[in-house]
């Protein structure tokens, strides 16, 4: 799901590039949030807690919180909701609190 039109706010986007969510090639608009990337492509479980491995989500949308928190290109702990999508990417869920390479 995506807004397309809306009464107000204006949308920029960026060309089509793809990028692969878990191996599987997705297609989202250069430089649009990564979580928007997904959430438009139906992913809506972005990590799992660490302790009690509940699902979380697109929460707050800002950077501030820690649902968003995925491998992006191998590097853990990237807030996807404030990350730009680029050409090419994997972007994959993270157990736990990541590991740091």
């Amino acid at each position: 799901m995506r807004i397309i039109d809306h009464p107000i706010l204006e949308f920029n986007k960026g060309r089509p590039v793809r990028f692969t969510f878990e191996g599987r090639e997705l297609v989202g608009h250069e430089g649009e949030p990564i979580a928007a990337a997904l959430h438009a492509a139906g992913v809506r479980v972005l990590r799992v807690s660490p302790r009690l491995h509940r699902p979380r989500g697109f929460f707050c949308a800002i950077g501030n919180c820690s649902s968003c928190l995925m491998v992006v290109d191998g590097t853990p702990n990237v807030r996807v909701c404030a990350e730009p999508l680029h050409e090419g990417m994997r972007v994959e869920r993270q157990e736990g609190h990541g590991e740091i390479r």
